[in-house]
């Protein structure tokens, strides 16, 4: 038998996190917002005030994104922590200030109100991403955690 969960926002929101779990596994399933170039007003008007997950990203000489942070946030909103993730004025680290001020920045963001939904996917994104270091840990609710990604765009990026 499938449990099936539901995990995202109801209202004019197509973007989040849904999760389908079967015993003791679990499969996340996560429709991405489109990625958007980092600017201070596209983010204030279109990306809301609510609990997430996001990507962050940077693009190099040869138009490839790669990655600059993966996280998420529980109070003030994806709105409030992609505009400070973003912002070089708010940054107290000299290498990310650098990358923030040269670079042109984009971002994604998939909405949730499960903070143990968030600590699962961010902790199997950075696990993939970072293995060496993933610097988070998992909700312990599972014993295998899979990931199926729905984005609109067609993104590629390099570690």
């Amino acid at each position: 038998m499938v449990n099936s969960t539901v995990l995202c926002y109801y209202y004019a929101m197509e973007y989040g996190i849904t999760a389908q779990e079967r015993g003791k596994d679990v499969h996340f399933f996560i429709n991405w917002s489109p990625l958007e170039v980092a600017d201070r007003w596209a983010i204030n008007a279109k990306v809301p005030s609510v609990a997430g997950v996001y990507e962050i990203y940077w693009m190099d000489e040869q138009k490839h994104l790669r990655m600059l942070s993966v996280g998420c946030t529980h109070y003030g909103g994806l709105r409030t922590e992609i505009r400070r993730l973003t912002d070089p004025e708010l940054t107290d680290d000299p290498g990310a200030k650098k990358i923030l001020e040269d670079e042109e920045i984009w971002f994604r963001y998939a909405p949730t109100n499960s903070a143990a939904a968030m600590a699962d996917v961010v902790w199997f994104f950075r696990k993939t991403y970072f293995p060496e270091n993933p610097g988070v840990s998992h909700s312990g609710r599972y014993e295998k955690i899979y990931m199926n990604e729905s984005a609109p765009d067609k993104l590629i990026w390099v570690p």
